[in-house]
């Protein structure tokens, strides 16, 4: 790709300010978590969310494996936690010995502190570049209060655990 359009697509969706999400994966012997930014519903009936997890990330040679993943939506006071899940890397640290969560469906860890969240089932892992998108379908919802997300603007700050 040209290197000018490469940077021109790369100004406007900077500009973007997407909610940034925890994914948390277990696959029985290990688990992980990492800060998402790349997301969105992709379907009304039935319902569909589509995550996308780096190759580079800890978390994504679970979810590789995994049946079902858990999806946080990081409320806007939650900055401990986006530092958590997005600058530390689970290949150094366990992130689940620093914050509170519990299992869910097939282990999948499930953070306290996030009351809207989701479990889903992967239908299908579609290669999108440095990329891998999840097609999930809910299996266990919690839907706790008014959603004021951790947004991508403050996301921006953080030194990845892992380079994009």
């Amino acid at each position: 790709m040209d290197s000018s359009i490469e940077t021109a697509f790369n100004e406007i969706v900077e500009e973007l300010d997407y909610p940034m999400l925890v994914v948390t994966a277990a696959d029985g012997a290990r688990r992980g978590g990492c800060l998402v930014g790349f997301s969105t519903q992709s379907s009304l009936s039935p319902p569909h969310y589509l995550v996308c997890l780096s190759r580079q990330n800890h978390t994504f040679r679970i979810a590789e494996r995994a049946e079902f993943l858990g999806v946080h939506f990081l409320p806007a006071g939650a900055a401990d936690l986006a530092r958590l899940f997005g600058e530390e890397t689970g290949d150094d640290l366990d992130k689940f010995a620093k914050c509170d969560w519990k299992p869910g469906p097939e282990g999948v860890p499930l953070l306290e502190r996030c009351g809207n969240r989701f479990v889903g089932r992967v239908l299908n892992r579609v290669d999108c570049g440095d990329h891998v998108a999840f097609m999930l379908e809910p299996i266990l919802v919690s839907a706790a209060h008014t959603l004021r997300p951790f947004p991508f603007h403050r996301a921006k700050r953080l030194e990845p655990g892992h380079p994009a």
